[in-house]
């Protein structure tokens, strides 16, 4: 087990919008927060991040994700992912908050079933974007650097 006195100390940089989605961009999978009975419920999905920053995820139309999102004008969520290293506690994590809708255009369905292939082998028919509404991340970096 890694102890903190094994670390000179990390510094926490607040990162800008466009760097932290950037950040987002190059990593496939994070975690989606959304609300199951009143209460916070964590899943982890992949990602793509469009170029206005909405971040795109396929999803079971019979998940728990899908019903919480479905037919609703907008729900809130956040979304989270990261990279940091285990051992050197050094890396980055981005947060994405804002609304998550189902998308309902076959051609906009179409080209997500393209682009973000389904890491888990199950079906995925419904594609869900969540709007960026608030956009925070931070990089972990060595006090000394």
């Amino acid at each position: 087990m890694i102890a903190a006195e094994d670390f000179p100390g990390r510094t926490v940089v607040e990162l800008d919008r466009a760097t932290a989605l950037d950040l987002l961009a190059t990593v496939s999978i994070g975690r989606v927060v959304f609300s199951r009975n009143a209460l916070p419920a964590i899943r982890p999905v992949n990602h793509i991040v469009e170029a206005d920053g909405s971040v795109i995820v396929r999803t079971r139309l019979a998940s728990r994700l899908t019903s919480a999102v479905r037919g609703k004008p907008g729900v809130v969520v956040a979304y989270e992912a990261d990279e940091i290293d285990p051992y050197l506690c050094n890396g980055w994590s981005v947060v994405v908050t804002g609304f998550a809708r189902t998308v309902t255009d076959p051609a906009r369905i179409a080209r997500y079933e393209r682009l973000l292939h389904p890491w888990v082998d199950q079906l995925m028919d419904t594609v869900i974007e969540i709007e960026p509404s608030i956009v925070s991340g931070v990089r972990l970096i060595d006090k000394a650097a």
